[in-house]
């Protein structure tokens, strides 16, 4: 481990907006394709730095809803590459006693992709380290709404009151149920938003941005991440001085 990192205060739930492989690609005049298959490789080693910190959960935006809208080449493409990362990649995650999971609408990816999907989810189930989350197909806003509208049904059923729905229950109905909220967001190649991804899991995170393309985002970049990280005081809604009195 880092000796600069105090591995007491790394995050229990780290989520990752993977920004810039067409930027990297585009800088040395190659076909974006190529920067998604380096990104690829940028995936792997941060999956398996994480594992080895001791990192509980780490969500990885790979594709969002709104990613079905580039041209038709590139999506049938980046589809192949997931399909062809998520097969070679079961192993290292049985050696690494990695868990996977997807969130998103399933539904919207090719049926060869998600028999892939499920047939690592199936044989990791056993694991009990890392949490690995994959957001695929994947929009915040389209997250919230559809537990909105379970919730509705459920009250429409007569099996829950109104005055019942309450953060915990609304939580319980998004993608997410059953993985707390993350510590810490890192989004690569400088651009500053979140861009629809995790928007009520996000509310309490710290957000760190660089201007290194996911391609470059490596051990060093992520540990540069967690010592700005372990620099913050998280108050959440307090004052420093009820921190120090609220016990840990």
């Amino acid at each position: 481990m880092d000796h600069s990192l105090d591995p007491k205060k790394l995050p229990k739930h780290l989520a990752v907006i993977m920004d810039g492989n067409g930027r990297w690609a585009k800088q040395r005049m190659l076909r974006r394709i190529v920067g998604h298959q380096k990104g690829v490789e940028t995936v792997r080693v941060i999956v398996e730095e994480c594992s080895r910190l001791g990192i509980g959960y780490l969500t990885l935006f790979a594709f969002s809803a709104e990613n079905w809208l580039r041209p038709k080449t590139e999506v049938k493409a980046l589809m192949a590459l997931l399909k062809q990362y998520i097969r070679s990649e079961t192993v290292r995650m049985m050696q690494n006693n990695i868990r996977f999971n997807v969130i998103g609408n399933r539904g919207d990816l090719p049926e060869d992709v998600n028999r892939e999907i499920q047939a690592t989810i199936d044989k990791t189930a056993g694991n009990s380290g890392m949490l690995l989350t994959l957001a695929l197909s994947y929009g915040s806003r389209q997250e919230i709404v559809a537990a909105a509208q379970r919730l509705a049904s459920e009250v429409a059923a007569g099996r829950l009151a109104p005055e019942e729905i309450d953060e915990s229950s609304f939580t319980g109905s998004l993608f997410t149920a059953g993985i707390p909220d993350p510590d810490l967001l890192i989004r690569t190649s400088g651009e500053m938003r979140i861009s629809n991804f995790l928007l009520w899991q996000l509310a309490y995170a710290e957000l760190y941005f660089t201007e290194v393309n996911w391609p470059d985002f490596d051990k060093h970049e992520l540990a540069r991440a967690f010592r700005d990280y372990q620099s913050r005081e998280r108050r959440f809604g307090m004052t420093s001085e009820q921190l120090v009195e609220t016990p840990s």
